[in-house]
């Protein structure tokens, strides 16, 4: 059939010419996907400088931001026919740099769960008895104005505002209106993860309450102490850069991680000791009294003194406030304050906040009428000691406004969706207080409002838009010229300038005294954020959920952690079920052993058990917030063995590398022992315009996961759930294997993508030629050749090509469509599939560089793993150009490919890890 002749589909139809037929198509394919998202109605800019080389099948970035702990971190939200599918660190952003975590990848996913809270509740009947049914906004705004008349009349006594970390200005300034028209109200604030101690610290140590902001650029010897600086808190993107920044430029620094259960920078530490909480408040106040510990403590001491200005102390957020208060005074002592650390007035507390416990007591006694509660679960994510749901029901009237319909909202009389953030204006605080406008991607999926414009309605203004509402702040700072600034902010996702500066206080000369901290005996248990679930606000987010943590590989599940010998000494093996009993609550949970773990402690990872999390979310682990005192700080239990067992999901049976060394380790200064290339009967590729490689270095890995949630965002790799794990079939393109090496306490982080062998085991086999060598050396898979026989991944060495067993893809959810990258085919069921260099940015970058004539340059091509990355770890570029990084990495003493004694000439090639000589760990 030529190109003009007829196509009929049907005997009595028209003729139709075939171009005609495409037309057609086309144009109801473009009106399909105009229906499916709405741009916002507000005027919003696309980020000043788009990522790699353009092209008209590039995404459309805007710069924004998510929150984390409250505070900005800036990304760059990738569009696709407007809509939201992927993000992106923002480079100008002081807390990414352009990398983002895992967390920041998954927030995409988020935007489109089916889950998310769709319309407003009201409870039916009295006495909070009656279940929750579908209302509508005015008929809140009915009910709420005569609640605010009565208000009026009391001056806005028993009204009570309860919410999380928070450091929006526009936020701050609503609150200040709520306050000037009901006087007698009263804000309070609490955090998810307990952080009194703290805050408590820095009163003690300043007299006045402060943020503390660390500069890991500059620092030369640090000691965390119950800390994980790179996974904690809103800098941990942050602080990771800069140590691996500095690490490149002048090799490894001093560094000392004092933990109870391993962290990611503990990993990274020379030195590790795995101490019990008691141990490590005693050691943080002798030291800081000038008074170590007989050893260890000394030698810790006196590497401090020698880096002086340049050393650096930090304290968890789980020790205590004389703890804190120690640590400060001893940075202060050294010279650190100023330099490594700074400090910065409270970003994401309100000045006079009530807090958690002092609301719960006004509630029991019947001193709280109203209750707003703003983007928090606190009927889920506080101490179960403190019975905030019991005493909600003594309020007459309960709002909860939030994203899902979850625990608090079940609990309270009202509940009212909140739009995502990439759907709603707001503003935020990096971790250094530089202040980022947060503009919404798409319009809101579902009938929800803003904060802004809750609170809005709440006080009774006469403007409810959130994008004006955000506008009237910045407009009474930035003065003249406003449209220009708020042009400028909203493009680059920064306000430049913003940071406030560094505070000059001192710390008290006299530390906390030692006496009796280091007694005690006993079991006791400490909370900690799950590395994927964190305090539970990501239960319902199966990428999440399927992310394996960096040092267990457990999926779908929270564990009791504890140590060997504590596992010995009660009698439990790895997958005991016990009953844990603190007063007179319990909670039933599995026992996970895990090596390098502290003795007689057990760590209960945050952020399961949720009954009203969603289809993802529910069931899922045990609620250690159950079991959690209303006091911070260590909590003494009991444990009980239960007759039955529980099976865990892992991706990693063993961490025992098995007399191999698939993650080197090299002392600085040595080189790795290239190999010797091998005859081969494989056929020699030749090459004629690009060769791809990618060189991951394991020296800068610190083990996050980042890229593997970056590569599931930008891949439209499906989750299997636990069941199908258990048999071993997750799907990520991208594994972050972990050895342990016991004799030196290290645990190395290694990502293993494909290798893109030159000589590949898997294109032998192939019966129909579906996995194939391209002509820039990427090992390719043609998904529709693929017949499921899986010979390719049975030659495979490095286990990284994955199956589709079932339909693993969510083929019916019609939100979920939405976040898919149309430029990635969605694989079906008895396809083989595997990472691919994300060719699909190599080839937009190609195709651009045909249309302009401009011949590629290295990083024009950067793939969504080598983006996230946090710490660089991952370059990707071409071997025919010898100024790429690509080909600057393979020249390194450290250079070498995984498993090359196979002769498999891969393209994916690694840098080992560097060991400080003078400072292996000892033994924990």
């Amino acid at each position: 059939m030529t190109q003009e002749q007829p196509v009929h589909f049907h005997p009595h139809a028209l003729p139709v010419r075939r171009r005609e037929v495409l037309r057609l198509m086309a144009a109801s394919m473009a009106l399909a996907g105009a229906g499916c998202t709405r741009q916002p109605r507000e005027r919003i800019y696309p980020w000043v400088d788009m990522p790699e080389a353009r092209a008209d099948s590039s995404p459309v970035f805007y710069a924004s931001a998510v929150a984390r702990d409250g505070h900005a971190q800036g990304v760059l939200i990738a569009t696709h026919g407007g809509r939201p599918t992927k993000v992106e660190g923002n480079p100008l952003h002081p807390s990414s740099l352009g990398a983002t975590d895992a967390f920041g990848q998954a927030t995409v996913l988020d935007l489109w769960d089916p889950d998310r809270s769709q319309a407003p509740m009201q409870r039916l009947g009295r006495e909070h008895e009656g279940p929750l049914a579908i209302s509508s906004w005015p008929a809140f705004e009915t009910a709420w104005r005569r609640v605010a008349n009565d208000l009026d009349a009391s001056g806005g006594e028993g009204l009570r505002l309860l919410a999380g970390p928070a450091t929006s200005p526009t936020l701050r300034r609503q609150l200040a209106a709520i306050a000037r028209r009901w006087p007698r109200s009263r804000l309070h604030q609490y955090s998810s993860v307990p952080d009194a101690g703290a805050r408590a610290g820095t009163a003690a140590a300043f007299g006045r309450e402060v943020q503390p902001l660390f500069h890991f650029d500059r620092v030369r010897c640090v000691l965390s102490l119950a800390a994980d600086p790179f996974s904690e808190g809103p800098g941990a993107v942050r602080h990771a850069m800069d140590w691996s920044q500095l690490r490149s430029r002048e090799g490894p620094q001093a560094a000392c991680a004092v933990e109870v259960a391993p962290g990611l920078f503990g990993a990274r530490a020379d030195r590790r000791v795995a101490m019990a909480p008691r141990d490590i408040e005693a050691l943080a106040l002798r030291l800081a009294a000038g008074q170590p510990l007989p050893g260890l403590g000394t030698e810790m001491l006196a590497a401090l003194r020698a880096a002086g200005r340049d050393a650096l102390v930090i304290a968890g957020p789980s020790l205590s406030a004389s703890a804190h208060a120690a640590v400060h005074a001893l940075n202060d002592r050294l010279g650190a304050a100023g330099n490594t650390v700074q400090y910065l007035p409270p970003l994401a507390w309100a000045e006079g906040a009530g807090n958690l416990p002092g609301l719960v007591s006004d509630m029991e006694a019947g001193r709280v009428r109203v209750l707003l509660v703003l983007d928090a679960n606190p009927a889920y994510d506080t101490p179960g000691e403190l019975g905030f749901r019991q005493a909600v029901s003594r309020v007459a009237t309960s709002v909860h406004c939030g994203l899902y319909r979850d625990e608090s909202a079940r609990t309270c009389d009202w509940h009212l969706p909140l739009s995502h953030g990439f759907e709603a204006w707001s503003d935020a605080l990096a971790h250094d207080g530089t202040a980022t406008l947060v503009q919404p991607a798409i319009a809101p999926l579902y009938d929800s409002r803003s904060l802004h414009e809750l609170l809005a309605l709440v006080a009774g203004d006469d403007v409810r838009d959130g994008h004006a509402i955000v506008q009237a702040t910045w407009r009474e700072q930035a003065g003249g010229g406003f449209d220009t600034f708020w042009r400028e902010a909203l493009q680059k996702g920064v306000i430049e300038g913003s940071a406030p500066a560094p505070l000059r206080v001192r710390a008290r000369a006299e530390p906390a005294s030692t006496a009796g901290v280091a007694g005690g005996a006993g079991l006791v248990a400490v909370f900690a954020p799950d590395p994927s679930a964190h305090d539970g606000r990501f239960a319902n987010n199966a990428w999440l959920q399927e992310l394996p943590r960096p040092f267990t590989k457990l999926t779908w599940d929270n564990a009791a952690l504890l140590g060997p010998a504590t596992a010995r000494q009660l009698g439990l093996r790895k997958g005991d079920r016990v009953r844990l009993r603190a007063g007179t609550r319990s909670v039933a949970a599995p026992v996970w052993v895990q090596d390098g773990h502290a003795e007689g402690v057990l760590t209960l990872p945050l952020g399961y058990g949720r009954d009203n999390a969603g289809r993802v979310g529910d069931g899922v682990g045990f609620d250690a917030y159950h079991l959690m005192a209303a006091q911070a700080g260590p909590l003494p239990v009991q444990v009980e063995r239960l007759a039955d067992r529980h099976d865990f999901a892992v991706t990693q049976h063993t961490m025992d590398p098995s007399g191999r060394e698939p993650a080197r380790v090299i002392d600085a200064g040595a080189r790795v022992e290239p190999e010797r290339e091998q005859p081969s009967l494989y056929p020699r590729w030749e090459y004629p315009e690009h060769a791809w490689a990618m060189t991951i270095d394991l020296d800068a890995c610190i083990g996050c996961n980042a890229c593997t949630a970056a590569c599931q965002a930008e891949n439209n790799i499906p989750v299997v759930g636990k069941e199908q794990v258990s048999h071993g079939r997750e799907m990520h393109w991208i594994r972050v294997d972990a050895y342990a090496a016991p004799e030196e306490d290290e645990t190395v982080f290694q990502p293993v993508p494909c290798m893109h062998c030159e000589n590949a085991p898997c294109e032998l086999v192939c019966p129909v030629g579906a996995t194939m060598h391209d002509s820039e050396g990427l090992n390719v898979q043609v998904y529709n050749r693929c017949i499921g026989t899986r010979f390719c991944s049975n030659n495979c060495p490095y286990k990284v090509r994955r199956f589709n067993f079932l339909q693993f893809t969510d083929a019916t959810t019609e939100s979920l469509k939405g976040q898919r990258n149309p430029n990635v085919t969605v694989r079906q069921r008895g396809v083989m599939e595997k990472c691919n260099y994300c060719l699909q940015r190599v080839a937009r970058a190609r195709q651009h560089a045909q249309r302009t004539g401009v011949p590629l340059a290295d990083g024009d091509v950067v793939t969504a793993c080598q983006a996230v990355c946090p710490t660089r770890a991952i370059h990707f570029g071409d071997l025919h150009d010898p100024a790429s990084a690509v080909s600057q990495q393979r020249r390194s003493p450290r250079h070498y490919a995984l498993l090359a004694e196979l002769n498999t000439r891969p393209r994916t090639t690694y840098l080992a890890r560097v060991r400080r000589k003078e400072e292996k760990g000892p033994k924990t």
